[in-house]
């Protein structure tokens, strides 16, 4: 075999490892949407995927490797969706207003994966009992609010935030969002547009100078 067949056929199977991985994190989504976390064994996984569990496990190390994975996918394409179209915001309250109406379409356009990620988040346990994914993204996500908030403020346009102050919008901030995930699982119907546009009202005064 000449090195270039050998390099193509590299690459053909580099594309098809990909594609196979991707498949088997979609069929976790989907089986962990259905029957929730506890039912969601390997065994179903690989069912729903009409693959063996010897398959998954040559992807993937162990369950948990898995699991980390449909959280990774998560958190990459939420922010691949949100984060330019702040950037793209000329103003703080631009900015504020676009990341929170960002993240409920996201949600509302991703709500399987949402609904996979937070029964994850939720019952995922370390050896020691902790929750696996507790403390693991709460910088991350918080800071970047804080920053719209700080610049705001710098910039006249929000009221005066100390340090404390902005971590508690922040904080709120995110729960808000965080809690509109789990009313769109208890209320699949919910009006979208007319939550997304009071929970902007709401923080527009409340960061209004």
């Amino acid at each position: 075999m000449s090195i270039k067949n050998k390099t193509n056929e590299q690459k053909e199977m580099s594309f098809i490892g990909k594609a196979r991985r991707a498949q088997i994190v979609e069929c976790v989504i989907e089986t962990i949407t259905e029957v929730g976390y506890a039912q969601a064994s390997l065994g179903q996984i690989a069912k729903r995927a009409k693959i063996s569990k010897g398959v998954i496990s040559y992807y993937f190390t162990n369950k948990e490797e898995l699991l980390e994975q449909v959280v990774i996918d998560y958190y990459i394409a939420c922010q691949s969706f949100i984060w330019p179209q702040i950037e793209a915001q000329t103003s703080p309250k631009g900015m504020l207003q676009t990341y929170i109406e960002s993240n409920l379409k996201f949600i509302d356009e991703n709500r399987k994966h949402v609904f996979a990620v937070i029964e994850i988040v939720s019952n995922e346990r370390t050896d020691e009992g902790k929750l696996r994914f507790a403390a693991k993204h709460d910088d991350t996500i918080f800071l970047p609010i804080e920053n719209i908030l700080r610049l705001g403020m710098q910039e006249g346009v929000f009221r005066e935030f100390f340090a404390m102050s902005s971590r508690v919008m922040a904080l709120t901030i995110r729960h808000a969002i965080d809690g509109f995930s789990l009313e769109l699982m208890r209320n699949p119907d919910l009006n979208v547009k007319d939550y997304t546009k009071e929970l902007i009202t709401i923080f527009e005064r409340a960061t209004q100078k």
